[in-house]
């Protein structure tokens, strides 16, 4: 009787487009591969806890502003959603995008892998292909994924197990397709076919030696991002008591067409990736016995300048309002970033909270952010702030306010009437100006 070749069965299945791909956590990366999979015709089952967020896929309605009706409604044909991990069974390929924060203690978070790792073994079958795309240390597919489905399974020839880093930058004009796609294996059979499932939806996709050195690549482009970053950030607050704006100082220096590449400054860093992926380097090389002095600095550095822009916050509003004991603050943007609704790790949160504990009315406006989110409400919740309300931008509103402070610069902001309406204007994104009441951090 001839044995089951599982590469060559499941090999044919990709080419011919007869795979079911499976993505477990819809959320900005699982919702974008979802999205790319059923373009390019193939099936794929979209795997969640959150079973409002399911009922609404399944009634083709988005769960996420920047992603319309229409556009999930047009995949229909070629997908359904589900909290049952059970239907892991139906896919051939299962391409893990879950959270992996950190701890207080820096060290890494990954009991959502682990979780889920150990929810669905027991529906994996002969000849699955699982992929990792959460970002994380080096060593953790192996670890955590190959270390498990290894005590049932020869892997390499029964099921293959790859790692291949997400790189979704949510607001990038940058469509999907055009970002290469960086794969790996633990053998060269698992190689292979997470590259071919790849080429179906993206137009370059190129293999590493090995999983670590997949996993180590999206750290390091976190960690460029986040040095560079932490870099403009430190010379900004240098060098605002010499009176010298670091917005004019990058201008200047973007000039030379060569050795230089653009970060601009901000109130301190956000999102999932670059505020954590420098501490999961910091914390495996302490296992190595290695330091990482820079990168972890790199990442201090960005903290302290949330913490700065908010002491300065508070500077202002006692020069400005010296006999007003509770100042009423209306922060611009909650989102980590311009034109999106991501709120993880947002220095707007960050800033709200310290405003609130001092004792100030802080409210906010956001044209992208889910004012109503659970987290935001929930007091065990790191995004947690209190009784902040929601306020529409416009004359009346802006008045109220004793301070007006741009944290995120979304386009959809009127900024005419900001600029005119405020009483006292703060300016952390070097978006606007006006001559008077006006204060650039």
């Amino acid at each position: 009787m001839n044995k089951t070749d599982y590469f060559k069965e499941l090999n044919s299945k990709i080419k011919n487009r007869k795979v079911i791909v499976g993505v477990i956590g819809i959320g900005y990366v699982g919702i974008q591969l979802l999205i790319q999979f059923s373009k390019a015709k193939i099936k794929t089952v979209g795997f969640d806890n959150d079973r409002n967020k399911i009922k609404k896929l399944n009634k083709g309605i988005s769960p996420y502003t920047y992603i319309n009706n229409k556009k999930i409604k047009s995949i229909k044909k070629y997908n359904f959603y589900t909290s049952d991990f059970s239907k892991v069974n139906l896919c051939d390929v299962i391409i893990i995008c879950l959270p992996t924060p950190i701890r207080k203690n820096t060290k890494p978070d990954l009991s959502a892998i682990e979780i889920t790792i150990n929810k669905i073994k027991r529906f994996i079958k002969k000849g699955h292909l699982i992929i990792l795309e959460s970002t994380t240390y080096p060593g953790t597919t192996r670890e955590k994924i190959v270390k498990i489905l290894n005590k049932d399974f020869l892997i390499g020839k029964e099921i293959f197990v790859s790692y291949s880093p997400e790189r979704e930058n949510p607001g990038s004009k940058i469509k999907f397709e055009n970002i290469t796609k960086i794969s790996s294996g633990y053998s060269n059979h698992c190689s292979l076919l997470s590259k071919a499932i790849y080429q179906k939806i993206v137009k370059k996709v190129i293999s590493a030696s090995s999983l670590e050195e997949a996993e180590m690549c999206k750290l390091l482009e976190n960690i460029y991002r986040s040095v560079n970053i932490g870099l403009i950030n430190e010379l900004k607050i240098i060098l605002k008591p010499m009176n010298l704006d670091i917005n004019q100082v990058i201008k200047l220096a973007s000039t030379k067409p060569f050795g230089f590449e653009t970060f601009y400054p901000g109130p301190g860093v956000g999102g999932h990736c670059i505020p954590i992926d420098p501490y999961y380097l910091y914390w495996r090389a302490k296992q190595f016995n290695q330091k990482a002095k820079f990168v972890k600095l790199a990442g201090d550095i960005n903290i302290e300048t949330t913490q700065w822009v908010t002491k300065n916050i508070i500077k202002i509003l006692h020069k400005e309002s010296p006999n007003i004991r509770r100042k009423k603050i209306l922060i611009l943007g909650l989102a980590y970033k311009k034109n999106i609704e991501d709120i993880r790790e947002s220095a707007a949160v960050k800033i709200i909270r310290i405003l609130i504990k001092k004792n100030n009315i802080v409210n906010f406006s956001d044209p992208h952010a889910d004012y109503k989110c659970r987290t935001l409400r929930d007091k065990k919740s790191k995004n947690y702030i209190g009784n902040s309300k929601y306020i529409k931008v416009n004359k009346k509103n802006l008045l109220k306010y004793d301070c007006v402070v741009l944290v995120t610069d979304h386009d959809k902001f009127n900024y005419s009437i900001i600029k005119k309406y405020s009483r006292v204007l703060i300016d952390t994104r070097n978006r606007i100006y006006r001559k008077n009441n006006f204060y650039k951090l």
